[in-house]
């Protein structure tokens, strides 16, 4: 294979990201919570995987009339903030006024967050919350929290989008890599152990869901507060 198909390739493996959000929206409609997931977990992979390999085989130089970086924005939109938006809206986890307010807010905010051309950090991190809403709402539906909780959660991410704060990439923030990116590998696996209960999955798997979420949330403040010793 050419390295210019080799590119195409990856472009083309991108572009499957569009299929599997579909395939997750028609779940979504339906209300099948747990077959939504999963397909916005194999979009996720997908998302996990095209990046590196779009660096391995520089698909800029040699399959440039694609903007592998456009398309993987508009892929992950759909995936991390509209499709999540809408399943949080039509959960009946947020009564009346505060469902509209949540899909208002989160819409609204992601896109100027994804068109930011200060979202990436020196260190591969983000500035400002990330909006990554399919963690967020997998959580929620995992938890089930009050009402009140899920519209203070998502104002609160929301508004972080505007600021510097840190977040991290389990896999390209380079910092705590060793710990971090396992922790995001549990997340995964315990998403997918909540999505196969059908968001009921027992106290334990909802314990930890909780705690390594915490963490995936936070760390990247935390590192601010800390500094590495190579600034030492």
């Amino acid at each position: 294979m050419t390295p210019r198909l080799k590119a195409l390739s990856v472009h083309y493996l991108t572009a499957t990201g569009a299929v599997f959000a579909m395939l997750a929206m028609l779940a979504a409609v339906k209300s099948e919570w747990s077959l939504m997931y999963v397909w916005l977990m194999v979009a996720f992979f997908v998302d996990g995987i095209d990046g590196p390999l779009a660096r391995h085989y520089h698909v800029k130089v040699n399959a440039p009339e694609y903007d592998g970086v456009l398309l993987d924005l508009i892929i992950d939109y759909l995936t991390y903030v509209f499709i999540p938006a809408f399943a949080l809206f039509k959960s009946g986890l947020l009564p009346d006024w505060t469902g509209w307010i949540c899909i208002l807010i989160i819409t609204f905010s992601s896109a100027l967050y994804f068109a930011d051309t200060r979202m990436k950090t020196r260190d591969n991190s983000f500035a400002g919350f990330p909006g990554c809403w399919n963690m967020v709402v997998l959580v929620i539906f995992a938890t089930e929290p009050n009402y009140w909780l899920i519209l203070g959660l998502v104002v609160i991410c929301a508004g972080a989008m505007s600021t510097s704060l840190k977040f991290i990439h389990p896999v390209r923030t380079e910092r705590w890599r060793m710990l971090s990116l396992p922790i995001a590998i549990v997340w995964t696996a315990l998403a997918g152990v909540s999505a196969w209960a059908n968001f009921h999955p027992g106290p334990l798997v909802t314990v930890a869901l909780s705690v390594t979420s915490v963490y995936l949330l936070f760390v990247g403040i935390v590192q601010e507060l800390i500094p590495s010793r190579s600034k030492s």
